[in-house]
């Protein structure tokens, strides 16, 4: 089996700016509220642009961040879940766009768990010998399914973030992930409209079917659960400890859900990469933009033990390592 790294990243946020302040003209919350509970100051929001339209532009950052052309990659994996249209992917809207006519191109659909699952399928393909490069992109405009008069309007923003995967000769790279779903949790976090159980219709929109819902508490109590165990999972796969991780990178749900793993797989908080001060969860994005810009400030040296970690709908939650090589 082949080894696998991440041979480039890149990452794109829309330009538009929705502050708290902005939020607190409309909504019965506050800025103090927000940040105190959430960790949010601001989210980027479209405007006229699509998921396809962010995912495009992340993808060719992370192309060039390789030193690859788009005829070079072989396969292209979009998770998203908020796609132009149900059909057909979005990940073929990207080929298109980014005229990579040589990939195959499909979408994979695990809410906030997206990436990493994306990631994980990704690398089987290289290691199996079956591609050389693979397109990774994770990317969602979650603005787009938003119910803006709700108090939960708060949590989320839109981007996207995408890496370029390739074989690697060396012994590091990708080490170990687990990938687990537990379909029993699935409405706790549910966009109701759309599909076939609730067609676009009338009733639909006059409804709010088309947005997000959330069990707020049910989605914290099961992060702070699953992400400790499938973080101690993988350590323990890769024949390591909580001390060898240079850093985890994470989905970016909450700045509290963050503390308390961290706490309880006692890794000190500074480790902890941060951004969704500035952008909100992101979704599928948040893990490939934060990586993108931890990579791109230097803070990641060649050696360095990276921990990724998600938690989604589904519910879907996983936890990765990898062994720094670019």
């Amino acid at each position: 089996m082949n080894n696998v790294k991440i041979a480039g990243t890149g990452s794109y946020l829309p330009a538009t700016i929705v502050t708290n302040a902005d939020i607190e003209k409309t909504v019965d919350t506050t800025d103090q509220w927000i940040r105190n509970h959430i960790g949010v100051t601001e989210r980027r929001i479209v405007t006229t642009e699509t998921t396809s339209d962010l995912a495009a532009k992340a993808a060719i950052n992370a192309l060039e961040s390789a030193g690859l052309f788009p005829a070079d990659i072989d396969l292209i994996i979009v998770a998203t879940s908020t796609p132009d249209r149900l059909a057909p992917s979005t990940a073929c809207i990207v080929q298109d766009k980014i005229k990579a006519y040589n990939a195959v191109a499909f979408d994979l659909a695990a809410v906030c768990s997206g990436f990493l699952f994306a990631y994980s399928t990704a690398a089987q393909f290289i290691a199996a010998g079956t591609y050389e490069h693979v397109l990774v992109i994770g990317a969602d405009t979650f603005s787009k399914i938003t119910d803006w008069s709700r108090r939960d309007c708060v949590f989320f923003g839109d981007g996207a973030g995408a890496v370029v995967l390739s074989e690697n000769k060396n012994n590091d790279g990708m080490m170990n992930f687990r990938l687990f779903s537990d379909g029993r949790g699935k409405f706790n976090f549910t966009i109701p409209g759309g599909g076939s159980e609730f067609p676009v219709s009338q009733h639909t929109v006059d409804e709010g079917l088309r947005y997000f819902q959330m069990n707020g508490k049910a989605v914290f109590e099961t992060a702070i659960s699953k992400l400790p165990e499938a973080i101690n999972q993988v350590l323990e796969d890769s024949c390591l400890t909580i001390s060898n991780i240079k850093m985890l990178v994470p989905h970016q749900p909450n700045i509290n859900i963050l503390k308390e793993t961290a706490l309880r797989i006692n890794l000190p908080f500074e480790k902890v990469m941060v951004n969704l001060d500035k952008y909100a969860n992101t979704s599928g994005a948040t893990i490939p933009i934060i990586l993108d810009e931890t990579y791109k400030t230097n803070k990641i040296a060649a050696g360095d033990y990276i921990l990724f970690a998600a938690v989604g709908s589904g519910w879907t939650w996983g936890a990765g390592i990898m062994k720094w090589t670019i």
